[in-house]
């Protein structure tokens, strides 16, 4: 039987619930968030599995790291762990439309289908589900909410433009 853990931290966006499955992290929820799954399910609170994604998260958060490097235990159909995959490989502060995600998984008539494994994505923001836009550049669903989607978007293309023209990262602020 998997042993779960979970743990509560704060971030600029409210406040997390990180899990772990096994000592790997396996959920990262916002409060509110659809397809959240009930909190019973996610065991014992411990923060003993979560120092480094707290690390890399506040790190993230403060403008200081772009790009997470986790391991992670993913629960979803091959469908949905490849759509997930995909996501991973969006550089911090782009974006992608569900159209291109289907086209890069080889399968351009799947648009659809991306939109709802990148809905049931269990690790937002760490796999960035935000990222990912309407064909014609409008915010579309996010498990989070519209307004979390559009400020960790504004906020990763302010630090990205940031760093492309001088080079230095500054702390979030």
């Amino acid at each position: 039987m998997q042993q779960k853990r979970h743990t509560l931290i704060d971030s600029p966006y409210g406040p997390l619930t990180l899990v772990s499955t096994d000592g790997t992290l396996s959920g990262l929820y916002m409060t509110d968030q659809r397809h959240r799954p009930p909190q019973e399910s996610f065991g014992a609170r411990d923060e003993r599995p979560f120092g480094a994604a707290i690390d890399q998260l506040t790190a993230y958060f403060q403008g200081e790291l772009t790009e997470f490097d986790l391991p992670l235990h993913l629960h979803g159909t091959p469908f949905q762990r490849s759509v997930w995959a995909e996501l991973q490989r969006i550089p911090y502060g782009e974006t992608r439309t569900y159209g291109e995600l289907a086209e890069a998984l080889g399968n351009p008539n799947a648009s659809r289908a991306v939109g709802l494994a990148n809905g049931k994505n269990p690790v937002g923001v760490i796999v960035p589900c935000h990222r990912v836009i309407g064909a014609n550049g409008d915010l579309t669903g996010y498990g989070g909410g519209l307004d979390r989607k559009r400020q960790l978007l504004h906020f990763e293309r302010t630090r990205a433009g940031f760093r492309a023209s001088s080079g230095a990262p500054t702390l979030f602020g």
